[in-house]
């Protein structure tokens, strides 16, 4: 294996458009261990978390001082808080990691992250969240990429 595959299973871990629905496949398909593909992308993808929170609370303590942003940001994260808060609070951070979980596109690191920031969540906690998510995740399409199109009945009942 080379550095141009490790490289681009790294890119296509920290992607939001492909997580560890694109990277662990790639790292399979280009000669990876399946295991060593797993274990590489989901560290990977759990890093999400932690460096968004960074992320956002730097731009968010940046652009906070411009008048403009802050009405527009405390009137949308009000709007938000008001309108999640009876799940949040039904939920909490299992359904952060349920959502992570779901391998499909809109739902991953990125989202969940966002999601648990703009609704003020433990940042701590949420990566917590997260990193389970990402771990079901990664199972999840590791067992795909690993027993072919066919384990896909696992998880999908077939009508007809």
């Amino acid at each position: 294996m080379n550095i141009r595959i490790i490289l681009f299973t790294v890119l296509f871990s920290l992607l939001p458009i492909s997580e560890l629905r694109g990277a662990i496949p790639y790292a399979v398909l280009n000669g990876m261990n399946p295991v060593a593909a797993y274990f590489f992308c989901v560290i990977l993808n759990a890093l999400v978390a932690p460096l968004l929170y960074i992320f956002f609370e730097s731009l968010n303590k940046l652009f906070y001082k411009w008048n403009w942003y802050k009405k527009l940001f405390d009137k949308l994260i009000l709007r938000a808080r008001n309108k999640l808060s009876e799940k949040v609070d039904k939920y909490g951070y299992f359904g952060i990691m349920l959502f992570v979980a779901i391998p499909l596109p809109i739902t991953g690191a990125y989202t969940g992250t966002l999601g648990a920031w703009v609704l003020g969540l433990n940042r701590k906690k949420t990566c917590l969240a997260v990193l389970g998510g990402v771990t079901i995740s990664g199972l999840i399409v590791s067992l795909l990429v690993f027993f072919g199109v066919g384990a896909a009945n696992i998880f999908i009942k077939q009508v007809g």
